[in-house]
């Protein structure tokens, strides 16, 4: 008789703490596995097993240090998930990791950056340009949220108008692409519950056109067969759209609208993208509802299992205090626009 191979919820599983070193122009870093590991020669995202009593914090400051002679200054939860390889199942808590030194700076003989265990390590620029390979399974879903802008705009065009929205929308574009290194550093979902279908369809064609042009995602909110028909990258999923589906909409890109724990878990259970989370703040348009706050935020995103955007009253200038919480990015709507 052949012994079983274990499922995933009877195997033991290993923590294992994960860094994605991000400098501001979006590159990112991967490193090989040195010989005599499983898997040697593969590329992979650095980090290490996080040992009894240590947090994913404290197991990054340690294993980074050991195989690539670096010391953290600023990193952020990010998401995590399950992966089970022949040799073990393992549960990778992903972090960002955004500022950082080396460890050695300012002595004489100072390597820097270093495979202190003989591996390689590379920067690369884009997900869609890897130079190395092969790379570690673990690293499809991390390539999945790098390749996630972190900035979702959300129509109001209704409640401003048409042309003066699409004004807005295009200089917002124009100067994003001026200041951006890389083109699609940002996403929109049109969202206009209150346009007649055939007003609703032109628009949308008329922000897929200028999102090609400027190199943004286009998502449409709950109407899966128009986001097919009119080629969008994908659709935005209401919670209580999404509490009705056991499966996911046939598109390249699913995002979720959630506010609770459970209908986080069901959006990565119907293998949604990511997921939008709120209200943070206080908002215009839910003005008698509480909103979560950041603590509350951050508790439920900590190892949400897809990365989460923060929406409800966010400005551009609070995407660095959302990932400082674990969030993906921020979704905006009336401020989109600001500053």
């Amino acid at each position: 008789m052949h012994a079983q191979k274990p499922s995933i919820s009877m195997a033991k599983i290993t923590d294992v703490a994960v860094a994605v070193f991000i400098k501001p122009d979006g590159s990112f870093l991967l490193s090989s596995r040195p010989e005599g590991k499983p898997y040697a020669g593969y590329w992979e995202f650095p980090g290490g097993k996080i040992e009894p009593g240590e947090s994913v914090r404290q197991a990054l400051r340690r294993e980074l240090l050991e195989e690539l002679n670096v010391v953290i200054d600023q990193c952020a939860p990010w998401f995590s998930f399950m992966m089970h390889y022949e040799h073990a199942t393992v549960r990778l808590h992903i972090w960002r990791v955004t500022a950082w030194q080396d460890a050695d700076q300012g002595l004489p003989n100072a390597r820097g950056m270093h495979g202190m265990e003989g591996q390689a390590f590379a920067w690369q620029s884009s997900v869609a340009a890897l130079n190395v390979s092969p790379t570690l399974p673990g690293c499809v879903p991390i390539f999945r949220a790098l390749s996630l802008p972190t900035r979702y705009v959300v129509t109001n065009a209704t409640e401003v108008g048409l042309d003066v929205y699409l004004q807005h929308l295009r200089a917002f574009s124009a100067q994003n692409a001026r200041n951006s290194p890389s083109a699609g550093q940002f996403a929109i979902q049109v969202r206009e519950k209150a346009m007649a279908p055939d007003a609703l369809t032109a628009f949308f064609r008329e922000v897929i056109n200028l999102a090609r042009e400027y190199g943004a995602m286009v998502f449409i909110n709950s109407d899966v067969a128009l986001a097919q028909s009119l080629g969008a990258d994908g659709v935005q999923l209401p919670s209580g759209q999404l509490a009705t589906l056991s499966t996911r909409p046939d598109l390249p890109w699913v995002g979720a609208s959630v506010h609770t724990h459970d209908e986080l878990l069901h959006a990565a259970e119907i293998k949604c993208d990511f997921a939008v989370l709120g209200s943070v703040k206080a908002t215009q348009s839910h003005p008698n509802r509480p909103p979560l706050g950041w603590p509350a935020f951050a508790a439920l995103a900590l190892d949400s299992p897809i990365p989460i955007f923060a929406i409800g009253g966010m400005l551009p200038c609070d995407l660095a205090e959302a990932q400082r919480h674990g969030a993906h990015g921020i979704a905006m709507q009336r401020q989109a626009f600001a500053g």
